[in-house]
Formats: structure tokens, C-alpha cells, sequence
């Protein structure tokens, strides 16, 4: 655990006990803050008062007295649609409020890293797809080194539960826009943006707001090291804005999945399965990713770019890279690869809840049994039709049955509502070389708490049907 630092002594609320939240008012206390905490749902209270934490509702104003800041959780709406109002509460009385990154940004370093030889380093990923497989591979590849790795933030753990730092520790975090918009303090020593599509726009009023998140990371956090996705707009206008060198491109890597990259600076780029790194003009790395299973598409192939990019540029060798992505096993429900039987591939990518990684999906495999569906979001599946020949048929789940019917045209299709229901059709048309592939399109919630579990059952339904 994290002690945080400069609140010994005063009173901090902190709202939202999940995850993040609980974690970050244990962390207070050992720091010598005087805690107290709320959350609206009862269990929550009860896992808090399971630790002592001192708990009062932060909706009335007694509660406040004496308290200097407030913590909030990344699920609670601070601005847009509107601020939660215990928020609208800390601005009326003057009260600090940040988040648990925040925190870990004021109180990571401390006196002892004088005595380290080797200065612990923070590497911060964003962006809209990928940033969890590009966070699990970049602590993947580091492990492979004799430098500690942490990895947390929005996959595995809170931020404030990892250990202190050790000589030439290594914490790798992967921030949301919910994250990045908040903290107070953004200190990374190296930053990596992977690139942007609309995603939670009702939480930052609109793509300008959804952008402008993600980039307070780079901006106000001035890392020595950013690493961009270049394949949007707003990538390369946020590299051109970071580009301090003429020539070289300092201190910016840029990055692309599909496309060469040309000038004096430093690119790492995959095309047609292979990475490249070019510097001042010239080649010096090439990977074939092609037959590395744990990271298939040029979805994945982004990510690899720019997990090479962050090892390369804290000086590991590209042999000594391309070892550890080869050994890479892919992030569970991510394009994860269960296995072929019968000549046939399954593929669990329940995290596609949105078109653009359902896209990135289609586009990783051909002669595909797609298994789709769950809460629809605005447009539906119409924007994926030019990907639509790459499916041989589609097996529709949860609620968006009937719409994406509708949606499909000529493209064949079973109406399955279940997952389980979905497997066991797929796998009864199925052909030699097909890959039957889950990838919704589409949020969980219809039908499950959150993807993991739509995942889970996609994995028993495979186990069940071809065992």
C-alpha cells in the first residue's frame, strides 16, 4: 500500500467504496489522514465498516466539518451530464476534490528514492481500445527483465495498493478518461496515448471533452516520454503539439497500425504484420507479428507498437522485446484465442462492447461464425456493413435481436438470445478452418453485470459443447 502524503493530521472524505475508492481511504488512514467515507449502495458501507473506516452520508452538511478535500470514485459523474451533488457540495464549501491518481501521484515518490541507483519510473497508458492488452504487454515485457513491475490503475488493482517503490521499480498503469479528468497531480514518466473513438460522451459533454481528458495526461502531466497514436486526428495534432525537436521529434514516438510512417523522427509502425522502427529515416528493428497468437489483428498489432515503443525507449533490445511478445498469452476476453478444435477456432473478445472494437475483431479473422448483441448503443451495427462479408453467419444475442436483424441485409443470421444458445448453433454450422467469434458490439448489461462474465459464459458454453 501507498500511505498518502500531505493530508496527516485532517479530515478527507472519500466517495464511492468500490474498488478505487475503499482502497484510496485505507490508504489515507495509514498516511495519518482521518478518513470517513460514503456510498449510496449498503453493501459498500458494510465492506467499509468491515475495516473500521468511520462512515457518514456526505449529503448532509454536518458531515463536513473540518473535511479538506474529497476523493472521488471514477464512476461518479463530477461534471458532465451534470456533477453528482455531494460534488456540487465540496465546490459550494471550498473542499479540495481529486481522485485516488491523484493521490498516487503526490505521494509515489518519497525521500528514500535518494538512496535508489536506479529512479523508480511510472508509465501511464490511454486512449479508447487497447490501452488493458498494451498495459498487460508492457508489464509482460518488462517482466521478462530484472526490473519490478506493478501493474494497476483501471485493470487489476487500485493505484494505491501496489508496493512502495523499490530500486528501479517499474508501475504501469492503465488511465481512463474518468482518471485522467480528475487527478490533480499527473506526473508520468512516460505517457502513451493509443488512439480515440467516441466512448463515454455523456461524461465529458462531447468528443472535444472526451479528448481534451485524455489529453491533461500529456499536456499537464509533461511526461519525458510520450508514445502517440498517430492513425486520428486528434493523435497527430496532440503529437505535433508534444514535438519539442525539429528533427528528431523529441520527446514524442510516434505510432501506426496500417500505415508507413516517414520522417526524422522516431516511428514504430506494423504493416501487413510486421513491426517496424524506423529512426532519423532509417530501419533499425523489424518483428514478424504474424504468427504470434496472443496478439492477432492490426488492433493488436497498434498494441504491440506501442508496448515496443515504451521498452525500447527505457533501453531494451528489440531481440529482447520480440522474445516477450512471442510468450505473450493475451489478456482474457480481449481477442482471446480459447483454441481449435475440430478445425475450428474460438475467439473470446466480450470486451468488444463498442463497434470499433468489434471492427478491430471482424477484421483479425476471416470465414467468421459472429456472435453478437447485448444492449445496443446509438447506430447499432450499420456502420460495421463493409465488414460484413468477412461473416458467414451471425448469431444474435440479448436484447438487440430484432434491431440487428434488421440491420444485417443479406448477411445470414440465427435469432439465439443466448450465449449458450448462440455457441451451440455456431458450432453445428461450423466448417473446417471457421472461427467462431464473440465479439457483441454491444454493452452487457441486458444480460450480465459487465463483460468478464459475459466472457465467462461464452467460455463454459465452448467447453460444454465441444468436450
Amino acid at each position: 500500500m501507498i500511505p498518502v502524503r500531505g493530508y496527516a493530521g485532517s479530515k478527507v472524505a472519500v466517495l464511492g467504496l468500490g474498488r478505487s475508492g475503499l482502497s484510496a481511504a485505507l490508504a489515507l488512514r495509514a498516511g495519518g489522514a482521518e478518513p470517513i467515507v460514503w456510498d449510496d449502495n449498503e453493501q459498500s458501507r458494510i465492506a467499509a465498516d468491515a475495516e473500521d473506516l468511520t462512515i457518514m452520508d456526505l449529503s448532509k452538511d454536518a458531515s463536513w466539518d473540518g473535511v479538506v478535500a474529497l476523493i472521488v470514485s471514477p464512476g461518479i459523474a463530477h461534471l458532465y451530464p451534470e456533477p453528482h451533488p455531494i460534488i456540487a457540495k465540496a465546490w459550494e464549501k471550498g473542499v479540495v476534490v481529486d481522485n485516488d491518481i491523484g493521490l498516487f501521484f503526490r505521494s509515489y515518490a518519497t525521500q528514500d528514492w535518494d538512496n535508489f541507483e536506479v529512479m523508480p519510473k511510472i508509465i501511464c497508458i490511454t486512449g479508447s481500445n487497447g490501452k488493458s492488452t498494451t498495459t498487460a504487454l508492457i508489464s509482460h515485457i518488462l517482466g521478462t527483465t530484472k526490473r519490478s513491475v506493478e501493474m494497476a490503475g483501471n485493470i487489476g488493482r487500485g493505484v494505491l495498493d501496489i508496493e512502495p517503490a523499490t530500486d528501479g521499480a517499474v508501475v504501469v498503469l492503465e488511465l481512463s478518461s474518468y482518471q485522467t479528468d480528475l487527478a490533480r497531480a499527473l506526473a508520468p514518466d512516460i505517457a502513451v496515448f493509443m488512439n480515440l473513438s467516441p466512448d463515454h460522451l455523456d461524461r465529458h459533454n462531447g468528443m472535444g471533452g472526451y479528448f481534451a481528458a485524455k489529453r491533461r495526461l500529456f499536456v499537464e502531466g509533461n511526461p519525458d516520454r510520450a508514445v502517440i497514436g498517430v492513425d486520428e486526428i486528434e493523435g497527430r495534432f496532440l503529437a505535433n503539439q508534444l514535438r519539442q525537436e525539429a528533427t528528431s521529434g523529441d520527446p514524442v514516438i510516434s505510432i501506426s497500425s496500417g500505415r508507413k510512417l516517414s520522417g526524422d523522427g522516431w516511428n514504430v509502425f506494423a504493416r501487413k504484420g510486421f513491426l517496424a522502427e524506423w529512426r532519423k529515416g532509417r530501419q533499425v528493428a523489424s518483428i514478424d507479428l504474424r504468427n504470434i497468437v496472443g496478439l492477432p489483428g492490426a488492433h493488436n498489432h497498434q498494441n504491440a507498437c506501442a508496448a515496443y515503443a515504451v521498452c525500447r525507449s527505457i533501453g531494451m533490445a528489440p531481440k529482447a522485446v520480440e522474445e516477450a511478445l512471442i510468450s505473450f498469452p493475451s489478456l482474457p476476453h480481449r481477442c482471446q484465442v480459447l483454441g481449435t478444435f475440430n478445425g475450428v477456432t474460438f475467439v473470446n473478445d466480450s470486451k468488444a462492447t463498442n463497434v470499433d472494437a468489434a471492427e478491430q475483431a471482424l477484421l483479425a479473422f476471416k470465414n467468421i461464425r459472429w456472435i453478437v448483441g447485448g444492449q445496443a448503443k446509438d447506430g447499432g451495427i450499420t456502420s460495421l456493413a463493409p465488414h460484413f462479408d468477412r461473416v458467414k453467419k451471425a448469431y444474435l444475442i440479448g436484447e438487440s435481436t430484432t434491431e440487428f436483424a434488421s440491420q444485417l441485409g443479406n448477411t445470414p443470421h440465427a435469432q439465439c438470445e443466448t450465449i449458450a444458445n448462440a455457441v451451440k448453433a455456431a458450432v453445428a454450422d461450423a466448417d473446417d478452418g471457421d472461427v467462431v467469434l464473440l465479439a457483441p458490439a454491444c454493452a452487457s448489461f441486458d444480460q450480465y453485470r459487465n463483460f468478464e462474465l459475459r466472457g465467462d459464459d461464452f467460455i463454459a458454453a465452448v467447453e460444454a459443447t465441444v468436450k
